[in-house]
């Protein structure tokens, strides 16, 4: 039974008051609306947009600014896309994630506003990443918004994402339904990194289509607090050759449940997938499940799942699936959950350091993971908050 009890929307607000639409960011409503510094500790820059391509942001059910800086790109929520395109309903929405797979998905089916709808065309290379911020203002509010992603053929994009809520909020709910279509020949890196309070409880339901030739790369970062979050999305490699690489980092608190995965199916000749988890828990449960479903001869999967127990207090469960349902799927998977071992301390304090910071050093190079396409201010953040959440850790 998990520390902490996963708790269904109705136990959560579900109005909101309606926020102003901004036209920049430097916009004086949304500086008193949006807490800048939370959105930059994800890569989210509120301020000089002159290095990110476009810009989506909501705040509680309300979009508050879109806009993009390339030509063919497009950033609308969805709301807006489907009453522009009747399209977007016909070929994309729910049509990877199932409304009835859960309450939660239903809820979202029901009552949710707004969410994103990013589409490069074809052949569009996005020059610079292009970021979007789910926001939440409101104490005790349950946010469910719908996002489609769609890069066309031959097209490439960079979408970081930011989830996040205000420093006056403590409680709260996220769903968040994403479907990612990447088309022939096209490439999606999209980082989502979470900056919840530790009292949300936080469930994504996504799925993605990969065709032939595409690539998508999905990274994955929880660093701070959180009461319940549960998300295992599934990846479809649909195309001859289609690739995916997903990194998660990881750090389970005291007193949070974390429930996370990815699911893999490798559906077409030559296609391949590498799934790669950091886990550390300084006293929370954590569920690191990944699964690999290999439908063709040809393709190639690798899965590593690594856990790191700071704390007797704590626990890590691993569950890596293998499932080869034809002869010639090549799949393998390293799963390993332990603490930091003696040697390795004594190892650091007879170079200098004292325990404490041989430990920090232990940790910071565990979840020190490369991840791959994203800009090297984000990177360094990342490393940033990888080094501060491992110094309170300590």
């Amino acid at each position: 039974m998990p520390k902490t009890e996963r708790l269904t929307p109705d136990k959560f607000k579900h109005e909101a008051r309606e926020h102003a639409y901004a036209d920049f960011l430097g916009a004086p409503d949304l500086a008193g609306l949006i807490d800048a510094g939370r959105l930059l500790e994800t890569g989210v820059v509120l301020g000089d947009e002159a290095e990110r391509a476009g810009t989506f942001l909501q705040a509680d059910h309300s979009l508050v600014h879109a806009a993009v800086n390339q030509e063919g790109l497009e950033v609308l929520s969805t709301d807006q896309a489907r009453q522009r395109y009747d399209w977007v309903d016909k070929e994309y929405r729910w049509k990877m994630v199932p409304p009835d797979a859960d309450e939660y998905t239903r809820h979202a089916y029901e009552r949710s506003r707004h969410g994103y709808f990013i589409r490069a065309l074809a052949g569009a290379k996005a020059t610079y990443p292009l970021q979007a911020c789910l926001y939440i203002a409101q104490e005790g509010l349950a946010q469910a918004v719908h996002n489609i992603i769609i890069v066309e053929e031959g097209a490439e994009l960079n979408i970081i994402t930011g989830c996040v809520s205000s420093r006056e909020v403590k409680h709260g709910m996220h769903i968040g339904i994403s479907e990612f279509y990447v088309k022939k020949n096209a490439k999606l890196t999209f980082t989502m990194i979470h900056n919840w309070a530790e009292r949300m409880h936080v469930l994504p339901r996504s799925a993605a289509r990969i065709e032939e030739g595409g690539t998508f790369l999905q990274n994955y970062v929880c660093l701070v607090p959180v009461a319940y979050l549960q998300m295992n999305p599934a990846l479809y490699l649909a195309g001859r050759g289609a690739l995916v690489r997903s990194n998660t980092i990881l750090v389970g608190t005291p007193g949070s449940f974390m429930d996370v995965g990815s699911r893999v199916f490798l559906q077409a000749p030559e296609a391949r997938a590498e799934v790669i988890a950091r886990t550390v828990t300084t006293g929370g449960d954590v569920i690191n499940r990944g699964r690999l479903v290999g439908e063709v001869p040809g393709v190639k999967a690798h899965l590593e799942c690594h856990g790191l127990l700071l704390t007797p207090r704590g626990l890590i469960h691993a569950i890596p699936e293998l499932e080869a349902r034809v002869e010639g799927a090549e799949m393998s998977h390293e799963a390993a959950v332990g603490k930091i071992a003696p040697e390795e301390i004594e190892y650091l304090m007879a170079r200098g350091l004292d325990e404490d910071e041989a430990r920090a050093t232990i940790v910071r190079g565990f979840l020190n993971v490369k991840m791959d396409g994203l800009p090297e201010e984000l990177q360094a953040r990342i490393d940033e908050a990888i080094r501060q959440s491992q110094e309170s850790i300590m």
